[in-house]
């Protein structure tokens, strides 16, 4: 053979072997191969639609018949739109759909109307709203839909976009969708839950159906049955305070969320990443491991040895990490009661009552603000202001103090974990927030049952689920599956609420305590705080920022009678609804006894 041909003879099998091992994945199917055209045009034109039906809503009065029809079928086209769409903008995603509540502008200190779907379903269902202001609202929601709609004609539908987005919704349905979050005034979202779901079906069968196929057929022809039963499921009852939320996520959500998690790894077209806030391996959303601890850390603390958290747990009980010997972070979190302490405030390093209420670590790590007034961004952060607080530890971050090297087995450690020992509290901190991150919890009776691995919960527990998750709003501010504050899907920032807590627990005057307002000074802040987890709640009574209510029974007083202004507090600004929820003793019994199912067994 000549030396030219058998350069050509190399060239043919190169490119034989490139083509062979680019097709064996997926027996002919590839990333590249797949086409998702038909996906993003259904997408974009859904936006599209979104985008004309606001117009026609302009053309009618707020108060009319058309524009409550209207407005049915512009949600019902933004849903379709919005996998897709909220996933490549998610804070204009979050605004066109996000709650009807005036937002504060940081960079410049103003405080913005609410706008989006939410406002003008509350001006179309509620009224009280001028002609101007409604077509205002209407122009500028419409201004936020226009931006999803650039974005997505603009920006090609692939692999990572098209699974990320999906898993997204499948959330979305659960935390927010069938929560009464979406449609607070209208409750439509438990009949767009059939438009998310039918959405579902078709993009998969005009994407990686045929790879699912070729592969797995059963897989194929169960993804599409249990869609198929679910929607057959809401069609019976859809009616928002019967509605069987327990029994839907559990038999219905769940099987198809998992159904979706092998949908991915069956069609071998996107490895899953650690960028976004889930574990896409994990089959459900309450599963231990259903979501990435990396997302919600700082870069220098991401993957921690066990070294590091062993470290960290032992400088958690050491008191002389403060100042005068007297304090330790389990002073004020102790493991035995959810690391808590079960005092109505806390005690500082003089014995002093503190100021508030020390909350649960355990999931704290899921959460996007720190310190009951969401003052700290991360965990370290927080972590060094107790150092700093001269009514806690008291001393220096940059500067550290050897005299806890009496316990000589501290030289080891440190070395073991980050080669010397340090000369400022840095890395002290940084381990110290290595284990506090550690301590996740979503193993609770709830979690066994949700999962299906135990069927022991009772008429009175479930119909607390649904309760939570319906009539009696909480989950609309404390968000399955974690019960914080931390906004799914995204889970880019954690909520802050002003609820009017009293100062006593007779409800006779409101509690002083300012919370997020001392950053700003705005009258919108004042009384804000955090919306803290709902998990463990058994064991860290007693509740609120200031300790006030002893008892859960308390607790559901408050909210079923409005919160502060359902009081007769003057609250301007209160986020809670101020109306009462109008539950039961009956119905107040069970969703207690559902919130004692989310100890953990930590």
């Amino acid at each position: 053979m000549s030396r030219s041909n058998r350069f050509k003879y190399l060239v043919i099998c190169i490119l034989v072997f490139v083509v062979s091992c680019k097709d064996k994945n997926n027996n002919g199917a590839t990333a590249a191969t797949i086409n998702f055209d038909i996906v993003q045009d259904f997408y974009s034109k859904s936006i599209n639609e979104s985008l004309a039906l606001i117009d026609s809503l302009a053309m009618y009065p707020s108060e009319s018949s058309e524009a409550k029809d209207i407005f049915k079928s512009l949600r019902i086209a933004f849903k379709k739109a919005e996998p897709y769409a909220s996933y490549l903008s998610p804070e204009v995603g979050h605004k066109t759909n996000g709650p009807a509540l005036p937002s504060f502008t940081d960079d410049t200190q103003r405080v913005l109307a609410p706008i989006g779907l939410q406002q003008i379903e509350q001006t179309i269902y509620e009224g009280g709203v001028s002609k101007a202001v409604y077509q205002e609202e209407i122009k500028l929601t419409k201004g936020l839909l226009y931006v999803l709609k650039r974005n997505v004609d603009q920006r090609e539908m692939n692999a990572q976009r098209f699974f990320i987005s999906i898993h997204q919704q499948l959330l979305r349905i659960i935390s927010l969708g069938i929560s009464g979050f979406d449609t607070p005034v209208s409750h439509l979202g438990i009949n767009e839950t059939i438009i998310s779901l039918e959405s579902l079906q078709f993009v998969y069968k005009n994407s990686v159906q045929q790879i699912v196929i070729s592969k797995d057929k059963k897989l194929n022809e169960e993804l599409l049955d249990n869609i198929s039963k679910a929607i057959a499921f809401i069609k019976i009852n859809n009616d928002f305070e019967t509605f069987d939320r327990y029994t839907f996520i559990r038999n219905y959500m769940n099987p198809i969320t998992k159904n979706w998690v092998e949908v991915r790894k069956v069609s071998d077209i996107w490895k899953s990443t650690t960028s976004t806030p889930f574990n896409f391996e994990a089959s459900t959303f309450f599963e231990e491991d259903s979501f990435n601890t990396d997302y919600f850390t700082p870069p220098a603390n991401r993957k921690p040895s066990e070294k590091q958290i062993a470290l960290g747990k032992k400088l958690f009980f050491d008191k002389k990490l403060s100042l005068n010997n007297s304090v330790s972070c389990a002073s004020c979190h102790n493991p035995d009661i959810a690391y808590a302490d079960g005092l109505k405030t806390s005690i500082d390093n003089r014995g002093n009552k503190a100021l508030r209420n020390a909350p649960t670590l355990i999931n704290v790590v899921f959460q996007k603000s720190f310190f009951l007034d969401g003052r700290s961004q991360t965990l370290t952060e927080q972590i060094s202001e107790v150092f700093m607080n001269k009514d806690e530890f008291n001393a220096e971050i940059h500067q550290f103090s050897d005299k806890i090297l009496i316990d000589t087995t501290y030289n080891k450690m440190f070395i073991d974990v980050f080669g010397d020992v340090p000369s400022k509290n840095t890395e002290v901190i940084r381990a110290i927030s290595s284990y506090i991150s550690s301590l996740k919890g979503m193993n609770s009776r709830f979690d066994k049952n949700i999962r299906g691995e135990e069927d022991n919960y009772t008429a009175s527990e479930k119909n607390g689920v649904n309760l939570f998750m319906g009539k009696a709003l909480c989950a609309t501010c404390h968000f399955m599956p974690l019960t914080n504050g931390t906004v799914p899907p995204f889970y880019s920032e954690s909520e802050r609420e002003v609820i009017g807590v009293p100062k006593t627990n007779k409800n006779e005057e409101l509690d002083t305590d300012l919370g997020f307002y001392w950053m700003y000074n705005n009258a919108l802040h004042k009384g804000m705080f955090k919306t803290p987890t709902i998990r463990n709640i058994e064991k860290t009574a007693p509740y609120m920022h200031n300790g006030v209510y002893n008892t859960l029974e308390e607790v559901m007083d408050f909210y079923n009678k409005g919160g502060g202004a359902g009081l007769g507090f003057d609250l301007p600004h209160q986020t809670l609804p101020f109306d009462e929820l109008n539950l039961s003793k009956e119905e107040v019994g069970d969703l207690i006894a559902f919130m004692k199912t989310l100890t953990d067994n930590y």
